[in-house]
């Protein structure tokens, strides 16, 4: 091992701009200049410095750089992204992963240059840019930039100039340590006579550490909510899960023949007069999914004080209601709302994926674009952020031509920290005041009042409900929500059913709340682990209703999923079935309900895995399957007859 310092007027001079920028970081950030004198001085002896390594140790010279790299660039990142508590939620396996991340990335470029020290420069570069990016977007949407915001890379590009970059300290640090490590890397120097050994060694030891990732990263879901994929699973490898949550395996019987043999079966559509003729008379359309809304009873023997949802249980004319399968528990709204909107299911996707974020990226067939070749004027409103769920990019390509976000509404209306049921609803009232009398409406909205968690006290909310058979904080404060939400949607029909409009009203909860994990070992003697999948499935199961403010067919005690309730809207509003809707009515028989779990068996009268199914219900599941392929990730084969958009907001 040998070291030389050589002494170099340029090296004076570098140095000196590199110590004026620390210091002029240092006097904005309110950091001693202290720093920037250590800064400079470490930065002048790394410029002159040149590290010969003894050649017979050069391979464990290489595993250590590489290593020693690995683990400083993930802390730079996580430092770079996160704040020192948030930090602490990375479990030590997790860190592990994203060190590993980082090691198969530095030698893979080895691999591919056969030079370490542009490798290693390069693989740094590289990942510091990506968590810049994720800095950067953060800043921007208040989500987290991953893998499938590379389709939409031009787009976020040509907005870019709109935005104003900053960096602050932790960022900061992080670009003056990473001149650092690239000032010091360069130092070394280590040369290799067989490059063809350099490249083989490298590329094993990738593969072992790729297929390591792969199996302790298996149950790892992706996190694309916020800052969650950060702070939860570590930056690189929530990055790296996004890929692989990215590339859906194609069905083992997929076949564009299975597809036109369906489209030959339900693809018969009515003339464009016909269209016309039969909705001409068509209702007014509100679908309202109600955040965390569902009845806790389906889990075990609750007891309360008082009835908790006295309307709603009331209701007895003109509806269709019931309980429907969710795919979702305690989170992750938007899969509950795109099973919904498109009548596809998360069953075929991969665990802990959002649909939103990671599947849709131009316009996308749905219960929107049907309803908008209907003539009707589609509009979203919530009652929170824009950029939630990515739902500001995600609308405009459902086929909505207005939203509303937290700024359209009344920000004093709230109960605990978030604007009521009863404000979204004035909202809707006003909306449907001020269209046009012959203008057709479909309202699209998704509360926030309910939203978790339910321990902390708030000034304005008074508990009024309260379970009598145990003590749970949060669920009392939560079944007391449900009770205000229910007073809000007595208003909300009671107004409906006094005007003279045909208006069809659906509304759902998207998923379960997450409580205290006492109170589920409670309800169902378990928990939330260790169940039987029919025990699991009532973690999964929410309200809904279909009402009609005129004289419809009245059904109670429907048992369906998310995924079937826009085909049932269409039908209980008198509107054409699309094919793909008539291919759903048609499953529905057969598999009345299904979610991400499992599906419940007609032919055996129990909830079944899809592994388990058998005889015509696997026919058409498979079907399904094929159907939903072919819509999301088959885009040049995409079928025209099930997937033709017609909204308004299409681009040739």
């Amino acid at each position: 091992m040998k070291f030389e310092f050589t002494f170099e007027k340029r090296n004076c001079i570098t140095s000196g701009i590199a110590f004026a920028v620390m210091l002029g970081f240092c006097l904005y950030s309110g950091k001693t200049p202290l720093m920037a004198v250590i800064f400079g001085a470490v930065y002048f002896l790394l410029k002159g410095l040149s590290i010969e390594l003894t050649p017979k140790l050069n391979y464990v010279w290489l595993a250590l750089e590489v290593a020693v790299s690995s683990v400083f660039t993930e802390l730079l990142i996580q430092h770079m992204l996160l704040l020192p508590e948030d930090r602490t939620r990375i479990t030590s396996q997790k860190w592990t992963l994203n060190i590993l991340c980082c090691a198969v990335v530095y030698l893979g470029l080895i691999f591919l240059t056969a030079r370490p020290k542009i490798a290693c420069m390069t693989a740094h570069i590289f990942l510091m840019s990506l968590g810049g990016i994720n800095y950067f977007v953060w800043q921007f949407r208040q989500n987290e930039f991953t893998f499938g915001d590379l389709k939409a890379i031009s787009t976020g590009l040509s907005v870019a100039s709109e935005y104003h970059f900053s960096l602050d300290t932790r960022a900061a640090m992080a670009v003056i340590l990473s001149i650092v490590y690239v000032a010091g890397i360069r130092r070394i120097n280590l040369s290799f006579k067989r490059i063809y050994v350099l490249r083989a060694l490298s590329l094993c030891a990738a593969v072992v550490l790729v297929t390591h990732i792969a199996i302790k990263a298996e149950l790892i879901v992706t996190e694309t909510w916020e800052q969650k994929g950060t702070y939860r699973n570590g930056y690189i490898l929530n990055f790296v899960l996004g890929i692989r949550d990215s590339f859906v395996e194609k069905p083992a019987d997929y076949s564009l023949d299975t597809i036109k043999e369906l489209e030959d079966k339900y693809g018969t559509t009515a003339a464009d007069a016909d269209v016309a003729k039969e909705t001409e008379d068509a209702p007014v359309i509100i679908a309202i999914m109600n955040e965390s809304f569902a009845d806790l009873g389906v889990i075990g023997d609750l007891r309360t004080n008082q009835e908790v949802t006295p309307f709603l249980d009331s209701m007895d004319t003109n509806i269709t209601k019931g309980c429907a399968l969710s795919s979702v528990f305690g989170a992750k709204t938007p899969n509950s709302e795109w099973e919904f909107l498109t009548g596809n299911t998360m069953a075929y996707l991969p665990s802990g994926s959002v649909a939103y974020q990671q599947y849709v990226s131009g316009n996308t067939y749905s219960l929107v674009s049907t309803l908008e070749s209907y003539g009707y004027n589609c509009v979203s409103m919530h009652p929170y952020y824009a950029t939630g769920w990515s739902r500001n990019k995600v609308y405009p390509l459902l086929g909505f031509t207005q939203s509303y976000f937290i700024d359209d509404f009344d920000q004093s209306n709230i109960v605990r920290e978030y604007i009521t049921d009863e404000e979204l609803y004035n909202k809707i009232i006003a909306q449907y005041e001020a269209k046009d009398p012959d203008e057709k409406l479909f309202i699209m909205s998704i509360t926030m009042q309910n939203h978790g968690g339910y321990t902390d006290e708030y000034p304005n909310f008074t508990e009024n409900v309260r379970m009598t058979n145990g003590y749970y904080s949060d669920v009392n404060q939560y079944l007391s929500l449900v009770n205000t939400s229910d007073q809000a949607l007595e208003k909300l029909i009671n107004y409906f059913s006094n005007v003279d409009q045909k208006v069809e009203i659906v509304f759902f909860g998207d998923h379960q709340p997450s409580l205290n994990s006492s109170f589920y070992r409670q309800m169902n003697g378990k928990g939330l682990s260790g169940l039987t999948i029919d025990e699991l499935e009532e973690l999964f199961t929410v309200p809904f209703f279909i009402w009609t403010n005129y004289d419809s067919e009245t059904q109670t005690d429907v048992h369906t999923s998310l995924n079937y309730l826009s085909t049932m809207v269409l039908d209980k509003a008198g509107l054409p079935l699309t094919p793909y809707h008539k291919f759903l009515e048609d499953l529905q028989t057969k598999v009345p309900a299904m979610n991400s779990r499992g599906f419940y068996s007609t032919q055996d009268g129990e909830y079944k895995h899809y592994v388990d199914a058998t005889g015509e219900e696997k026919e058409m599941l498979d079907q399904y399957q094929i159907l939903q392929y072919n819509d999301m990730f088959d885009k040049k084969n995409r079928s025209d007859v099930f997937f033709s958009y017609q909204g308004a907001n299409k681009k040739e």
